[in-house]
């Protein structure tokens, strides 16, 4: 039997999709005000995610047109979703941005490791500064009475 014409969606039918889209639109501004962390972007492209599918479903009648198409469309969604998921993980794993120098790892190391070995020449008596710091000094010596009651 061939198909010559568009398929009619029923109107209730569109009408329950638009309150899915709706309900689903509320759930994203909802989502927005919960600290989920790192799995902010993940609910917040799979809920958008399932609202495009169900406008390519029903409103581009992807559901009732040649399953070829259906094919292609799943495909591209899967190959969306790997790059996507490739992207956010390599951005999750950089670390800091903002702390790159010139130096490699190795030469902040050694330099790390001379500043501990000028630290550790440094005699600790030089380091007294305070009369605290002298843990053996008689406090108040200078004070002497002279016998006086």
């Amino acid at each position: 039997m061939a198909h010559d014409g568009p398929h009619i969606v029923p109107k209730s039918t569109l009408l329950k999709v638009f309150g899915a889209l709706i309900v689903l639109t509320g759930l994203t501004v909802g989502v927005a005000y919960v600290p989920l962390g790192p799995l902010t972007v993940p609910v917040a492209l799979g809920i958008a995610g399932m609202k495009a599918t169900l406008v390519v479903l029903f409103f581009m009648h992807l559901k009732y047109d040649n399953p070829v198409n259906a094919l292609t469309f799943t495909i591209g969604t899967i190959f969306v979703v790997v790059f996507v998921t490739i992207t956010l993980l390599d951005t999750a794993f950089r670390g800091d941005l903002g702390n790159v120098t010139a130096q490699t790892v190795e030469e902040i190391q050694a330099e790390q490791e001379r500043a501990q070995q000028r630290q550790d020449a440094i005699p600790s008596d030089s380091l007294r500064i305070a009369p605290s710091d002298y843990p053996n000094q008689n406090r108040g010596a200078s004070m002497q009475s002279d016998g006086g009651s």
